[in-house]
């Protein structure tokens, strides 16, 4: 039994969109790809900032 079966994914879309309804749901995909962007941007950033304050311990 594959978990993600064609028929499994129209039937989670039909609950979404009875849940949320058709104008709900391209808001909350929009929220969604931000918080991922945010997130990838988060995990980009964070190294460099680590190395930086190593470099301004070390300084001093």
């Amino acid at each position: 039994m594959d978990l993600f079966a064609p028929m499994h994914i129209l039937l989670i879309l039909v609950i979404a969109v009875l849940l949320f309804g058709g104008k709900k749901i391209p808001e909350l995909m929009k929220g969604v790809g931000q918080g991922m962007k945010e997130f990838k941007k988060a995990i980009k950033e964070e190294p460099e900032t680590e190395d930086k304050t190593k470099n301004t311990i070390e300084k001093e």
